[in-house]
């Protein structure tokens, strides 16, 4: 269904501000913590940045993907504008004199041949169907997150993650402005049944997870009781750095176009195993490489109840919610 110009103008404004306010806020939080000296005095640059990169993940959640993609008209103009998502990087690196060309670089390939090859692929295939090059352009992406290609973009601890936005931006801006993929279900206008949906998905997987995750001494209970904030830091930055960029990428995206070819069941069932995968070498310590085949396990069956979360409303809101209070109460009392 379209949405009206001038309800559409009056949502735009109201995240207008509510994104100004956000802002703000988050700033006056980051000066009085501990963030200043992590990144070494550079906070106004990594903040710019960082701020820069949440325009396009903020706004598209709220319906702009229709005006971007009147303005930019030209297959030229909408390919070439893809390599605006390079610039936050540059903002915070020159600054902080941590430039390298060979970063830049990368980011400037990988948004500017990635919006190239959906631009081609939209062409070629419409709006409802995948092709080849969307399986390049989302192996490019997942593969530089798992790999961390780009991670000592923002080398410091605490910012080190913001590398991902960059991708995060990209994928929108190509299946949203680019691509016109349908069914992505990338809304940030929250809904009541989203949250119903994400509390049943939640209630379904937790008991699972904890008698097989304490089982196989992944999970280890831990019976503190935080401050309020604790939980409240931790669901915002696993929401915006974890589960939006996996709920995108995976169920918005790779179920979405997996579902057209090869059903719903089969979809959910081969994204899950993808998505546990993608895990594969997380949380084995400093220095450690191996396959942490417990986080796989868990991860894919986590995946399965994310994947359905979606399915329900075709919504990643829903998917989102429940990915980001898994690992939230995971990462409290359960690590």
């Amino acid at each position: 269904m379209t949405v009206p110009k001038n309800e559409n103008g009056k949502t735009l404004y109201i995240a207008t501000i509510l994104f100004i306010v956000l802002i703000a806020v988050g700033w006056k939080l980051v000066t009085v913590t501990g963030l200043a000296s992590r990144v070494q005095g550079h906070l106004l640059s990594a903040y710019i940045s960082f701020a820069l990169l949440v325009i396009p993940i903020w706004f598209f959640g709220f319906g702009i993907a229709d005006r971007v993609r009147a303005i930019l008209s030209s297959p030229f103009v909408r390919v070439s504008a893809a390599a605006l998502f390079a610039v936050p990087y540059a903002v915070f690196a020159l600054p902080a004199q941590e430039f390298r060309w060979k970063i830049q670089v990368g980011f400037l390939l990988i948004c500017v041949a990635g919006a190239a090859l959906l631009e081609w692929a939209r062409r070629q295939y419409g709006t409802t169907r995948g092709g080849w090059q969307d399986f390049i352009v989302l192996a490019a992406l997942g593969l530089s997150v798992d790999l961390r290609v780009f991670e000592s973009a923002w080398p410091y601890p605490g910012i080190s993650g913001m590398s991902k936005l960059v991708l995060v931006d990209l994928a929108l801006y190509g299946y949203l402005v680019i691509r016109q993929l349908e069914g992505i279900g990338y809304d940030l206008r929250p809904r009541l049944g989203d949250l119903g949906v994400a509390l049943r998905e939640f209630l379904f997987l937790v008991p699972i997870a904890i008698v097989l995750g304490l089982s196989l001494h992944f999970l280890h209970w831990h019976g503190r009781m935080p401050p309020p904030w604790v939980p409240a830091g931790a669901w915002a930055f696993t929401f915006l750095f974890i589960a939006i960029p996996e709920e995108l990428f995976f169920r918005g995206l790779v179920q979405n176009l997996l579902e057209r070819s090869w059903g719903t069941r089969a979809s959910l069932v081969i994204t899950s195993i993808l998505f546990g995968l993608s895990h594969f070498n997380k949380r084995l310590g400093t220095g450690v490489t191996g396959f942490n085949w417990r986080y796989v396990l868990l991860a894919t069956i986590a995946g399965v109840f994310y994947g359905r979360a979606w399915l329900a409303k075709r919504r990643i809101m829903a998917s989102a919610i429940t990915h980001t209070s898994v690992d939230v109460t995971w990462g409290i009392w359960l690590r």
